[in-house]
């Protein structure tokens, strides 16, 4: 049985290598003397701290990448390939994530020649996907995480579908403070497991994890992720707070 996983992407935060420091004592403090049996946990720092995150060599969490370049390497300003982030120290890459989607004008064709980078390079995949408030109202859910689903998976084979995890963020819960019910989750996740099995197998979906994401803290963590049988969450505001951070996932580690 796969480990769940807990993820906290930290996207433009902190400002200074001092206040990452910091941030790095605090998470150490909190993972310290704890046993993490059933838990994966990744911290997906900017860039320019991965190499003070892996100084500090802490065996209980692993380092993600917040996103990447498509193209290998070449004359691209600005850009970090998925092979960088991996030669940097990355295990893991988010991909798709709805800042991105909002923000950079990505779709599921970008998102899909990203994906691609990122299991070439020998990176795990976090797939985001999730309908907008609107699209919930109108009983979308299912066409559009089924569209997101065919488009962004487009052209990966079957044998590489134990390195992507998907992660349910639905763009109206997303630093909003709107949290889902159970059944609600329980209800995207069993859409995302049915679409799977239709694109692979019922086997292949049994690998891959499926995670929550959007507004979780520890106080609703039963209610995202525990309950409704998640196989972890993606965090983003609380994981600027290492107590919370590691709360949520002793939680998870333990429901």
């Amino acid at each position: 049985m796969r480990k769940k996983l807990i993820v906290g992407n930290l996207k433009m935060n902190p400002l200074t290598p001092t206040e990452f420091g910091r941030y790095l004592d605090m998470l150490e403090r909190e993972t310290n003397g704890k046993n993490f049996e059933k838990t994966e946990i990744v911290v997906c720092p900017p860039a320019v701290y991965f190499r003070q995150f892996l100084e500090r060599k802490m065996k209980d969490v692993k380092l993600g990448a917040q996103d990447v370049y498509w193209e290998y390497q070449g004359a691209y300003t600005g850009e970090i390939s998925a092979g960088m982030m991996k030669s940097n120290g990355a295990e893991y890459s988010i991909v798709g994530h709805s800042e991105r989607r909002k923000y950079f004008g990505e779709n599921e064709e970008i998102i899909n020649v990203k994906l691609k980078a990122i299991l070439k390079s020998g990176l795990n995949a976090i797939l985001c996907i999730g309908e907008s408030g609107e699209e919930r109202k109108s009983n979308e859910t299912a066409s559009v995480l089924k569209k997101q689903l065919e488009k962004s998976l487009a052209g990966i084979g079957i044998g590489k579908t134990e390195y992507i995890t998907v992660a349910y963020e639905p763009i109206w819960a997303v630093g909003t403070d709107k949290v889902p019910s159970s059944d609600e989750i329980l209800e995207a996740k069993i859409i995302i497991k049915k679409i799977l099995a239709e694109l692979y197998s019922r086997k292949a979906v049994e690998k891959m994890r499926i995670l929550y994401g959007g507004s979780v803290k520890s106080s609703c963590a039963g209610q995202v992720c525990v309950d409704p049988a998640m196989d972890g969450a993606l965090i983003g505001r609380e994981s600027l707070t290492p107590y919370e951070f590691i709360k949520i996932a002793s939680l998870v580690d333990g429901g």
